[in-house]
């Protein structure tokens, strides 16, 4: 897999000419397509700074990206390795160590210990039943609609208002979560992409409840059948796995629907063409996960005349890699589902399938909802998150008719049978775990999963 490596690379704004590309702040956000360019000019791997003082090697080749996913004799996930981490030299406080230090899931493990994990979440996830998963999606979607549909201004943020609560809500109704426990759920995720201290507390706190309940009363969801595996999962590696879905399910799919949302929108979509097309092609351009995967060699690999150092992270970077040259000059003969934005190989996402549906609902909701609904910022106008890991707009302003409740398709979904909820707050046993201050003050207000449904009942 040799690649021509150009001796005289145009850095990108604001890089110095030597030195490592950043891959964080402002100056790539706006523009990491140029970032990649340059980086591509160097090979199908090279040397980034993923967060201050953080040296990882990004692949940026597709046909590498495949290569190492593939390959996991010499590729392995386990951040135990880190050299770099073991060696003190990645900051106590840096922003990379929450996305790549190692947890006891999925996502961080190899072999056997991989296999007997992820067989408990791929059979828990494939018990979903799709015809219901579509109308909670929906159900969702009408909530948080009426919720902004009714501005006197016809105005909402996509983003705020819709893309990133729904994927909560829907994960919150698959867990099988109680009204309050669902709340701090969805605070304690949320708080942790946004960096509020003692977040990861709250969500731990609400998952260790969670599964305490399901042992007592056992129901038809996510969690239950995780603890239920032949796999036979400790409650902690019940937890970790509830986790991993939601951080690696929640964000990535708000990313998605928002972008997807605003590429249907915008002035420069073919007419006719369907909802799903403007997902697909979000995945390949605009890869929700863009740079993840820390891969960690178990021995000194060559790669296009460069050598990835044993237990030296090798990152992926599946936005790279879908719009690598090479692939694009012939992705009319590939799939639509040969993108990366999933993974692939053994650790390629299990729950892809569900995702795609829900983010494919969520649009034609939106759509069906708000008939008249517009961007009022251009898509290629529109602001990206200035992280490395994710893909995503920061907010998408649109503007519609003004709707008043009864205008909604609300009442229609409410009628929808109930047994596809939880049941009421009152059904379930009182918590008796004793609980931090970030859980008391999280607790002492109404949160999004206890509205919604309030609202799914009339209430």
């Amino acid at each position: 897999m040799q690649h021509q490596i150009n001796s005289h690379p145009t850095p990108p704004p604001g890089c110095p000419a030597h030195g490592n590309t950043q891959l964080f702040g402002p100056e790539f956000g706006s523009d990491p397509e140029r970032h990649y360019d340059h980086l591509r000019s160097l090979g199908p791997s090279a040397p980034v700074d993923i967060s201050p003082d953080v040296e990882v090697e990004l692949v940026t080749s597709y046909d590498a990206a495949l290569y190492i996913l593939q390959n996991p004799a010499s590729f392995v996930r386990d951040s135990r390795r880190w050299n770099a981490l073991n060696e003190g030299r990645v900051p106590a406080d840096s922003p990379a160590l929450p996305m790549m230090g190692y947890r006891p899931n999925a996502l961080f493990s190899d072999g056997a210990a991989h296999a007997r994990l992820r067989q408990a979440v791929t059979d828990s996830l494939a018990s979903i039943d799709e015809l219901q998963l579509v109308r909670q999606t929906q159900q969702s979607a009408d909530y948080l609609i009426s919720q902004f549909s009714s501005d006197v201004l016809g105005q909402a943020d996509l983003m705020a208002d819709y893309a990133q609560p729904l994927p909560l809500l829907v994960f919150s109704d698959l867990f099988g979560c109680p009204p309050e426990i669902g709340d701090r759920v969805i605070a304690g995720i949320s708080g942790i992409f946004e960096g509020t201290p003692g977040a990861d507390q709250v969500l731990g706190g609400a998952l260790g409840e969670l599964i305490a309940l399901k042992h007592r009363r056992p129901g038809n969801d996510v969690t239950t059948r995780l603890m239920q595996h032949a796999a036979g999962l400790t409650d902690e590696e019940v937890l970790h796995q509830l986790v991993t879905l939601l951080s690696g399910g929640t964000a990535p799919l708000a990313a998605a629907i928002g972008t997807s949302s605003a590429l249907y929108l915008g002035e420069d979509w073919p007419s006719g063409l369907p909802v799903e097309d403007a997902v697909v092609q979000t995945l390949w351009n605009y890869a929700p996960i863009a740079n993840y995967a820390a891969h960690y060699p178990t021995h000194d690999v060559e790669l296009g005349g460069r050598i990835l150092r044993a237990n030296d992270p090798v990152v992926i970077s599946f936005a790279a890699a879908n719009t690598d040259p090479k692939l694009t000059e012939h992705r009319e003969q590939l799939s639509g589902k040969a993108h990366l934005a999933f993974g692939a190989g053994p650790h390629a996402c299990p729950a892809k399938d569900p995702a795609l549906m829900i983010a494919v609902t969520a649009v034609e909701s939106l759509l069906n909802r708000l008939p008249d609904v517009e961007t009022r910022v251009r898509f290629q106008d529109l602001s990206w998150v200035p992280a490395p890991w994710s893909r995503s707009l920061v907010s998408v302003p649109i503007r519609f008719t003004p709707r008043s409740v009864t205008q909604t398709a609300a009442d229609s979904t409410r009628s929808q049978d109930a047994s596809s909820m939880p049941a009421p707050a009152a059904q379930y046993p009182a918590a008796s775990h004793q609980q931090p201050a970030a859980h008391a003050a999280a607790k002492n207000k109404s949160g999004l999963f206890t509205r919604f449904l309030a609202w799914t009942r009339g209430e």
